[in-house]
């Protein structure tokens, strides 16, 4: 019992923290306090007042608008790249764990061989070849997250196929296709979910990074991590500049995580969480 509470009081305050940056992002496509990439030589560095949240940048733009529109561009990024993840991860999976051991192990391996390739390493080959941009940031995160979801896919198939209703389907002479619609897919799906929800709390911190460097989001587009590196030169004399994106980041990534741990626990059977 105790158990079933603290994982409903994880996923709740999980989603009131992403609900928070959804939030935010949904309404800087209605309204922002101030144009965010508008620069005033003759505010800036201001603090924070009644007409500036949380102050002015070095070149007199809006803190509070940028962290708005950041949301958007943040969860953009997040939502392409885990989109990528899980529709070339899970089929690659639920192959692995269904098809003969010589060919599951080969796309288990080459599995292998791209989470050696990190998403910052990714980015910077892909940048060199096709300029940082948003596009490459997306591209380099989902490509680098899809063997955790081949991982967790190829782990649930191998337990769904081994239970007795898919030895009866076989038995029936259904196929590998029709049994993986209707049997594999609905019965990992909850693994899939939980693993969407962290690796969207990877990819918050890997575009955060990845702007920091220069290799995400190109200005004058607002990002968390490049309004980070911008924030560098005046860290003694202006800590603001770098504690509201880095906060903006801290509860988006501690969001998403509380979030998938509440989903792990209302999933998973051994806490209770899977009984109605």
């Amino acid at each position: 019992m105790t158990a079933v509470k603290t994982g409903r009081s994880t996923l709740v305050t999980g989603a009131v923290l992403v609900g928070l940056v959804v939030a935010l992002a949904l309404v800087s496509f209605l309204w922002t306090p101030h144009d965010p990439v508008k620069v005033d030589a003759t505010a800036r560095l201001l603090g924070p007042t009644g007409e500036h949240l949380f102050g002015t940048d070095k070149l007199g733009r809006d803190v509070a608008s940028q962290i708005m529109v950041g949301a958007r561009t943040t969860l953009y990024v997040g939502v392409v790249a885990v989109g990528v993840a899980a529709v070339i991860g899970t089929p690659l999976g639920i192959l692995a764990g269904m098809s003969r051991r010589w060919l599951g192990e080969f796309v288990m391996r080459a599995n292998d061989l791209v989470l050696a390739f990190p998403a910052l390493l990714l980015a910077i080959m892909l940048g060199a070849v096709f300029g940082a941009s948003t596009l490459t940031a997306m591209i380099a995160i989902g490509v680098a997250t899809v063997p955790s979801f081949a991982r967790i896919a190829r782990s649930g198939t191998l337990q769904v196929m081994s239970s007795e209703y898919v030895l009866a389907a076989r038995a029936a002479g259904r196929s590998r296709p029709f049994i993986a619609r209707r049997h594999v897919l609905p019965n990992i799906a909850g693994l899939l979910i939980v693993q969407c929800s962290v690796s969207f709390a990877i990819a918050v911190l890997s575009e955060a990074a990845l702007s920091f460097l220069g290799f995400g989001t190109r200005p004058p587009t607002p990002s968390w991590g490049r309004m980070l590196q911008e924030s560098q030169e005046l860290l003694t004399v202006q800590p603001r500049l770098a504690i509201v994106p880095g906060l903006a980041i801290a509860i988006a990534v501690l969001g998403f995580n509380l979030l998938g741990d509440g989903l792990r626990d209302r999933f998973d059977p051994r806490l209770g969480g899977g009984r109605r």
